[in-house]
C-alpha cells in the first residue's frame, strides 16, 4: 500500500521503489526466511509523541482540494514544493511510521533480533514541520519507543544527506548517540552536519557528524564507517541500534553525489549486524529507483545471511532491471 502513493510529476521521491523492493525480496524467496507483518497505521496520538499536535492535526486534515484555503499554514509547516500535499498523504505517514513503531516494539518484546522497515527512515521531518520529502519522523518515534526498554540507543545514518531531524530531536540527551555519514558543503541539503556539531548540554559529545565530499568510494567510506562504528559501539554500549540505509549514497543516484557500489553500501549493514545487538533497519533516500530496490534486496539478504544469485528472478517489475536483469550493476561506481 505504501508504494502506491504519488508525490506528483517531476518529484524525485517515488514510493513505487518500495513495490519494486518488495517484489525483488519475494522473487528471491527471502520472505520464507523471515516473518512478515502488516504494521498498524500509527494513530495521531502516537505521531504526537514527537510531533506537535497542531502539525499532526493539520497533516490529517489537509487535502490537495482544500490546500488553497490554508496558505499561511502551508508556509508555517513547510508544505509545498519539496513536501507536496498529495492524495492519501496522512495514511502514507501512518503506514511508514506504524511500521517503524511496530518494528521497535517487536525488538523491545524480544520477538525478533532484527526488524526491517524499508518504507521508513524519513530522517528530515521536524517536530513542527515537514522537510526534505519527510513529513513524520518515524525514526525519532521508533527511538522513543526503544528508549522505554533500553538505557542507550545508537542511531547510524548512511543516507547521502545529513540525518538532521534525528540529531536535532536528541541533541541534548546522552541516551541517544547519533552518527551521520553525509555529503557536506556546496550548499548541499540540508546544510547541517558540520564535524564541529557534537551535541550540547547532557548530549555534548553524543552527536557525531562525518561530513564528506563528492565522489567518496567503497574503500574510503567502509574504512571510515568500520573504524568509527567499532569505537562507538565499544564505548557507548548501546542496548539497541537503529540503522538508516538511505540508498541515495549509491553511485549514479539522481540526487546523490557519492560513488558507492551496492556491495560497499551493504558492507556497512553487514558490519552493524555482526555486533548482535537488537537492530532496527530502515530505508531513507534513494532516487534511482531500480538501484534502490537492488540495494535493499541485497541488504535484506545480508540481514538473513543469504547470498543472492546475480540473475534477478522473474517478477512483476522485471522490466525495470534491464538490460542486464542482474542484481549487481556492472561498473556502477566507475567514474
Amino acid at each position: 500500500d505504501v508504494g502506491n502513493v504519488y508525490f506528483g510529476p517531476n518529484h524525485p521521491m517515488k514510493p513505487h521503489r518500495l513495490c519494486m523492493t518488495h517484489h525483488l525480496v519475494l522473487s528471491y524467496d527471502l520472505h520464507k526466511k523471515m516473518e512478515i507483518y502488516r504494521p498498524h497505521k500509527a494513530y495521531p496520538t502516537e505521531l504526537a509523541q514527537f510531533h506537535s499536535a497542531d502539525y499532526v492535526e493539520f497533516l490529517h486534515r489537509i487535502t490537495p482540494d482544500t490546500q488553497h484555503l490554508y496558505a499561511s499554514e502551508l508556509t508555517r509547516y513547510n508544505l509545498g514544493e519539496d513536501c507536496p500535499v498529495f492524495d492519501d498523504l496522512f495514511e502514507f505517514c501512518q503506514i511508514y511510521a506504524g511500521g517503524t513503531l511496530d518494528a521497535a516494539r517487536r525488538l523491545n518484546h524480544k520477538t525478533c533480533d532484527i526488524a526491517i522497515n524499508w518504507a521508513g527512515g524519513l530522517h528530515h521531518a521536524k517536530k513542527c514541520e515537514a522537510s526534505g520529502f519527510c513529513y513524520i519522523n518515524d525514526l525519532v518515534l521508533g527511538i522513543l519507543e526503544l528508549l522505554k526498554y533500553h538505557a542507550r540507543v545508537l542511531y547510524i545514518d548512511i543516507d547521502v544527506h545529513h540525518g538532521d531531524g534525528v540529531e536535532e530531536a536528541f541533541y541534548f540527551t546522552d541516551r541517544v548517540m547519533t552518527v551521520s555519514f553525509h555529503k557536506y558543503g556546496d550548499m548541499f541539503f540540508p546544510g547541517t552536519g558540520d564535524i564541529k556539531d557534537i551535541g550540547d548540554r547532557e548530549g555534548k559529545y553524543y552527536a557525531i557528524n562525518i561530513p564528506l565530499k563528492d565522489g567518496i568510494d567503497d574503500t574510503s567510506f567502509t574504512r571510515l564507517f568500520k573504524t568509527i562504528i567499532a569505537k562507538v559501539v565499544e564505548t557507548y554500549l548501546p542496548g539497541a541500534i537503529v540503522l538508516q540505509c538511505g540508498a541515495d549514497s549509491l553511485a549514479r543516484d539522481r540526487l546523490g553525489c557519492f560513488n558507492l557500489s551496492i556491495e560497499g553500501h551493504a558492507e556497512c549493514v553487514k558490519f552493524v549486524k555482526k555486533f548482535k545487538i537488537p537492530l532496527l533497519v530502515t530505508g531513507g533516500g534513494g532516487y534511482t529507483k531500480e538501484n534502490v530496490a537492488r540495494c535493499w534486496a541485497v541488504e535484506t539478504g545480508v540481514l538473513l545471511d543469504t547470498e543472492l544469485p546475480n540473475e534477478i528472478p522473474d517478477n512483476e517489475y522485471i522490466e525495470y532491471f534491464g538490460p542486464d536483469y542482474t542484481l549487481k550493476v556492472p561498473n556502477l561506481n566507475m567514474v
